[in-house]
């Protein structure tokens, strides 16, 4: 019998669902899952997933699943439920997954919740995350434990909570972020080790690579743009292709400054990225990409890690970025408004602030 590698997976949306299901399918792993919104559902009904590479799949639920404070574990019909976040001394994790969005100007930041379930040295962290940098919180926090990127190419989308439509084969590139406390061996051996329990199903296309930076700069082409100026205008993908010369005066220029900033930082991008980006999905897709859901929704998005660490890393090394400077800004507008809306802040009553700012 396998001895299953304990995995605890923070965040079980459209993603963390599906990286959930190959996990427990192939057998190598029991996941508990930290879930919120769609907690409730999950315990009465389960997950209901519609998805290319598993078909599909009624009623599922990981071995175990949380919110973040109660947990529930699912053993004949019955629910064990306590008031806390698990630790390692409630159950030891030999991984922990994070799919969640990356907002990191709205703390608690991930990096503090998981605590808790962290062993020092021992436990493995696997970010399946966008964006750049993403990892310090954690390498500082935690710094001889081994931390893994995950660059996540995957049509998963939570339709309602708890119902999941997977519609693009799910491809994870898999390698260890650079750790001046860990040997790089250490880490290329985790990230291997990783690939090998998440392919066990035969599902998904999990590699791995010992350039991790490339493959973050590489996903940012489309990521710190087409995000933000779909989040910006309101329209998706294939509309700002169609909308007159917003591609020639927006989308296009904040790649080549995105592509320049990878080289500032040595990361040589293929030549053609931008038009690649461009065009990677049909204009009739209609995509809408998850910041622009956010916004939308009046969720708050992830400007910090997909648009401002580009655009630190370039501006810091003497590259020209107005196009990202002017989306970076105007995300950072849209975020106080939105944290307004939500009552994460407030603001002075009439007549209560000085009118010369």
């Amino acid at each position: 019998m396998i001895e299953k590698a304990q995995v605890l997976l923070v965040g079980c949306g459209g993603v963390g669902a599906i990286a959930a299901l190959n996990l427990e399918v192939g057998g190598h792993a029991a996941v508990t899952a930290v879930l919120r919104s769609n907690w409730s559902k999950v315990i009465s009904d389960g997950f209901h997933i519609k998805s290319c590479d598993h078909g599909e799949v009624q009623n599922w639920r990981p071995t175990k699943g949380a919110n973040h404070e109660i947990i529930f574990t699912i053993k004949s019909n019955q629910f064990e439920v306590v008031n806390s976040i698990p630790s390692q001394s409630e159950a030891c994790f030999d991984y922990v997954v994070i799919t969640t969005k990356n907002v990191p100007d709205c703390p608690p930041t991930i990096a503090d919740l998981i605590e808790p379930a962290i062993v020092p040295g021992n436990t493995v962290i696997v970010l399946i995350q966008n964006g750049l940098n993403i990892e310090k919180p954690f390498l500082q926090k935690y710094p001889t434990n081994i931390c893994l990127s995950g660059v996540s190419l995957i049509g998963s989308h939570e339709t309602a909570p708890a119902f999941i439509k997977h519609e693009d084969s799910d491809r994870l590139t898999i390698g260890a972020f650079t750790n001046p406390h860990v040997q790089q061996e250490e880490g290329d051996a985790s990230a291997h080790r990783f690939i090998k329990m998440y392919s066990a199903a035969g599902k998904t296309n999990c590699t791995f690579t010992s350039d991790v930076p490339f493959h973050r700069w590489q996903k940012l082409v489309y990521n710190a743009c087409f995000n933000p100026v779909c989040a910006i205008t309101g329209l998706d993908t294939g509309r700002i292709r169609l909308a007159e010369d917003t591609v020639a005066t927006l989308l296009r220029p904040a790649m080549q400054e995105v592509v320049a900033a990878a080289k500032a930082v040595g990361v040589v991008l293929p030549l053609g990225i931008e038009d690649r980006m461009i065009n990677i999905d049909p204009v009739t897709m209609y995509l809408r990409p998850s910041m622009l859901e956010d916004v939308q929704k009046g969720n708050l998005v992830e400007f910090e890690t997909l648009v401002g660490e580009p655009l630190r890393e370039g501006l810091s090394r003497g590259v020209l970025m107005p196009t990202l400077s002017f989306l970076y800004h105007t995300l950072k507008a849209m975020q106080w408004r939105l944290k307004e809306e939500r009552g994460i802040i407030d603001i002075p009553a009439k007549g209560e602030y000085p009118q010369n700012i």
